[in-house]
């Protein structure tokens, strides 16, 4: 991958950086997304019915993994799903599986900026983004549907949802089916693993911190870096130090203590020395950080969520940051089938804004009772319109590249979408999968683009 597919918010000196930390899944470890994310439908659908006495028919409901995006938000109160542009305000919006009518949008949302702080609201934002956002919206379907199953009101059906899946997680449901056919859910990179000991041989030290427990840790490690190693007799050697069932975000602002784990058969036991070479279970960044002389800067951070991996961490840890955005390939792509359609709407924007200055000048000329050319008015009028007709039909053929739902991931119209402000704030670089950093020469620079001002362009 060339150096441009590692995008740059804040200049970073990889020569410099000694310590490369990694997410596990989703990171290091790749996943068959849509097939991961069927999966998650399935159990959150399986655990409602089991625990939650929802009705047996909606195990039967079929998953869409083009409804939903990453980074939208849950109006519990009133079962809506929401994509919000950097400043919170709301550009889209769904009820159940339709999109508001502009109407009723207007009605309940106009002037309305989201604060994500109050319980409310839900950001849908984790690798689960796509099972639980239309996991929840078919429950709100079926609800509005027939009121004679006598469902939860919206914001129960939204925590019961949420506790579904992590009932999942805690039950082994998940793991124990990707155990099962790791290969329908797991993608082995072989290029990642021969990148990984490229950057060992220059000195890199790598570690691994993943939420993941240590059994499944290394069921993962087992199956996809194993297989691939050259100069190494396993994942253990590979790496400086893993920590599994880290509890982050908690791991970057809490004071757990680590467990020492046995790489053979997992036992654990306790430890108060310093860290050294070896598999660990939980601890905290301070005593990371202490044990092996760093300072924040020394160490970037790979992770691929936003709360979980990268904001928590830039908060309260300044180590620097890189964000994995899987999606990010399709939507580079897109944008480039997009450009010739973007090109012609700012052609046509150009055009008319003429006409509009013309136009605001005459009104303003009327209002003021000075003699005005009344059909030249009117010309501009209807010029204007028939431009505003064609941007609308171009715009429309546009958002069609992308979710045919919420259209692009990183934007909300002409602005950034809440989740890209996020990415853009914390993140000092991002990609859409751990082998274009790990692809280029430990030594790059990588260095942050300088950004306009709106008076500047």
């Amino acid at each position: 991958m060339p150096q441009s597919q590692v995008f740059v918010n804040r200049t970073l000196n990889l020569k410099k950086i000694k310590y490369i930390g990694l997410d596990m899944d989703h990171t290091l470890i790749r996943y068959n997304t849509e097939n991961f994310e069927r999966l998650s439908h399935s159990k959150i659908m399986e655990k409602l019915v089991a625990g939650k006495n929802y009705p047996e028919q909606i195990k039967k409901m079929q998953f869409d993994f083009d409804f939903a995006l990453r980074g939208l938000v849950v109006d519990r109160q009133k079962g809506n799903l929401l994509k919000l542009n950097r400043y919170t305000a709301i550009r889209n919006s769904f009820h159940g599986l339709k999109p508001l009518d502009y109407k009723i949008h207007q009605k309940v949302y106009r002037s309305t900026y989201i604060d994500l702080s109050k319980s409310d609201y839900l950001a849908v934002d984790t690798s689960f983004s796509y099972s639980l956002a239309h996991a929840y919206s078919q429950l709100v379907e079926l609800k509005d549907s027939d009121a004679s199953l006598k469902l939860p009101d919206y914001a129960q059906m939204a925590d019961d949802v949420l506790d579904a899946l992590d009932v999942a997680h805690r039950d082994g449901s998940l793991k124990n089916a990707v155990r099962e056919n790791l290969s329908h859910y797991i993608i082995k990179d072989e290029a990642v693993v021969h990148a990984l000991e490229k950057f060992k041989k220059h000195g890199k030290k790598i570690f691994v911190l993943t939420n993941s427990e240590f059994h499944y840790t290394k069921l993962l490690m087992d199956f996809a870096i194993n297989p691939f190693l050259k100069e190494h007799n396993s994942w253990v050697d590979l790496f400086e130090i893993v920590i599994a069932f880290a509890q982050k975000p908690k791991f970057f602002y809490d004071d757990l203590r680590f467990l020492k784990v046995d790489p053979i058969t997992g036992t654990m036991t306790n430890m108060d020395e310093k860290l050294t070479r070896g598999v660990y279970q939980g601890g905290n960044a301070r005593k990371f950080t202490a044990d092996l002389g760093l300072d924040g800067d020394d160490i970037l951070y790979v992770g691929d969520h936003i709360y979980g991996d990268i904001l928590r961490l830039k908060k309260d840890c300044n180590w620097r940051t890189g964000m994995i955005i899987e999606e990010l390939e399709q939507e580079i792509q897109q944008n480039k089938k997009a450009e010739p359609m973007t090109d012609e709407i700012e052609s046509l924007m150009t055009k008319k804004e003429p006409m509009e200055d013309e136009l605001t000048d005459l009104m303003t000329k009327r209002i003021d009772k000075i003699k005005i050319d009344e059909k030249r008015i009117d010309q501009l009028q209807d010029d204007i319109t028939a431009i505003d007709t064609q941007i609308s039909q171009l715009i429309k053929k546009q958002q069609a590249l992308y979710n045919p739902n919420w259209g692009q991931l990183m934007r909300a119209g002409n602005e950034e979408s809440y989740f890209a402000y996020q990415m853009e704030r914390y993140a000092c670089i991002y990609m859409s999968k751990v082998e274009n950093i790990f692809s280029l020469s430990p030594r790059t620079y990588f260095r942050a683009p300088r950004r306009p001002l709106s008076h500047e362009v």
